[in-house]
C-alpha cells in the first residue's frame, strides 16, 4: 500500500488517495510460460529494417533526423529534398534513439504483435467489411506511451507527488488504437503511404497470400499537450490464423490478484491492449527489452492527464485508465 497527496490544487485541502498494488502469485509463471526468448528477439532482429524517407532505399546504416528520431535518410542529399515535407510533422523527441528501437521490439515479438494484429482487426472493422485490406487498405494508429515500471511510481506522478524521483525506469504501454477515417483521422492516406500499401498487397499476392487482409500500422510515439507527436508507419499483414483467432470471439479469462475470481474480458480492441500492457509490465528482468529510462516529456503527459487538461495525450490516457483495472483507484 503507497499514499499518494493530489497537491496540485492549492484551493483544497490535499486529497489523499490510497494505492493498493497486489501482485498475483503466478505472474510470473504466467509470463515465463508465453514471453518471447531473448534468443528468438535477437534472431528475428535481421527481418526488421528501414529505408530512406526520401528515395525508399533501404537502409543498413541509419542517418536519422537529429530533433525527432524517426524519420531516415541514405544521405544528406536525401534529407534536405525532403525537408519541406518532414518540417510541419518534426517534433522534439528526448529519447536518444527516438522510437525505433522500441517499434523494433514490439515489431520481432511475435506474441505482442499478435495481441495487436487481433485488436486491431476489431477497431478497423475488418470482420465487418471482407473487402477492406483487398480492395481498400486500413490503418491503424497504435499509440504508444512510456509510464513508470512501478505503478506507485504512475500514481506520484499523476498526483503530482513531488516526492517522487526524477530518475524512473519506465515501460512500453499501449494506451489506444484508432482506425483511420475515424474523427482524429478524416484525411486521406497520403500517396507515399498509399503507395506503401499497394507494394505490400502485391507482395503478399505474389506470396501465396492473396487472402489475408493486409493494411498499414502507424505506431505513434508520446505526445505532448502542443504536438502531435512522432510516428513510424509499417506494413501489417493480417495472417489467416489471427484472423480465425478474432472470429472465435472467445473471451480473455484470467483471476483477480485481490479476490481471487475468475475474471472474463470479452474478445475486442481495448481487452488485446489491457493483456499486453499486462504482459510487459510483468517483464521485470527486461528480456522483451521495452523497459527505457523516461524522460520529461512521458512524466508531463501523465501529470496533465492527473490535472485533468483536455490535450489529446491526456485524454487517451484518462481513456485507458477508465478502460484498465489496473488503475480502478485513480479513476
Amino acid at each position: 500500500m503507497s499514499t499518494a497527496s493530489d497537491s496540485g490544487n492549492s484551493s483544497t485541502a490535499p486529497r489523499v488517495v490510497h494505492v493498493v498494488h497486489v501482485t498475483h502469485p503466478e505472474r510470473d509463471n504466467d509470463f515465463r510460460a508465453t514471453a518471447v526468448s531473448s534468443e528468438v528477439l535477437k534472431a528475428n532482429q535481421k527481418y526488421f529494417g528501414v529505408q530512406c524517407t526520401q528515395c525508399q532505399t533501404r537502409l543498413e546504416k541509419l542517418l536519422k533526423c537529429a530533433k525527432c528520431k524517426s524519420v531516415w535518410y541514405c544521405s544528406k542529399e536525401c534529407q534536405k529534398k525532403n525537408w519541406p515535407k518532414h518540417k510541419p510533422t518534426c517534433h522534439e523527441d528526448e529519447r536518444s534513439s527516438g522510437l525505433i528501437k522500441l517499434v523494433q521490439m514490439i515489431s520481432i515479438n511475435p506474441v505482442i504483435l499478435g495481441y495487436l494484429k487481433v485488436g486491431i482487426i476489431f477497431a478497423c472493422g475488418l470482420l465487418d467489411n471482407p473487402r477492406i485490406g483487398f480492395d481498400t487498405p486500413f490503418l491503424a494508429r497504435v499509440e504508444i506511451a512510456i509510464e513508470p515500471s512501478d505503478v506507485l511510481n504512475f500514481a506520484g506522478l499523476y498526483l503530482n507527488d513531488k516526492a517522487v524521483g526524477d530518475k524512473l525506469q519506465g515501460m512500453v504501454q499501449f494506451n489506444a488504437i484508432t482506425p483511420w477515417k475515424s474523427p482524429s483521422m478524416q484525411a486521406p492516406l497520403t500517396p507515399k503511404r498509399l503507395n506503401l500499401w499497394r507494394e505490400a498487397r502485391a507482395r503478399c499476392n505474389a506470396e501465396d497470400f492473396a487472402k489475408d487482409p493486409v493494411g498499414l500500422i502507424e505506431f505513434v510515439g508520446c505526445r505532448s499537450a502542443y504536438d502531435a507527436g512522432n510516428s513510424m508507419t509499417t506494413e501489417l499483414h493480417i495472417p489467416a490464423i489471427i484472423l480465425a483467432v478474432a472470429r472465435r470471439r472467445e473471451p480473455f479469462v484470467g483471476v483477480s490478484a485481490v479476490t481471487g475470481n475468475q475474471i472474463k474480458k470479452p474478445m475486442g480492441a481495448a481487452a488485446c491492449l489491457e493483456i499486453v500492457n499486462l504482459h510487459i509490465r510483468a517483464d521485470k528482468q527486461n528480456q522483451l527489452h521495452l523497459r527505457t529510462e523516461m524522460t520529461e516529456q512521458d512524466k508531463e503527459a501523465i501529470r496533465a492527464a492527473g490535472r485533468n487538461e483536455d490535450a489529446l495525450p491526456a485524454r487517451i490516457l484518462k481513456e485507458k485508465m477508465r478502460r484498465e483495472h489496473l488503475y480502478a483507484s485513480f479513476v
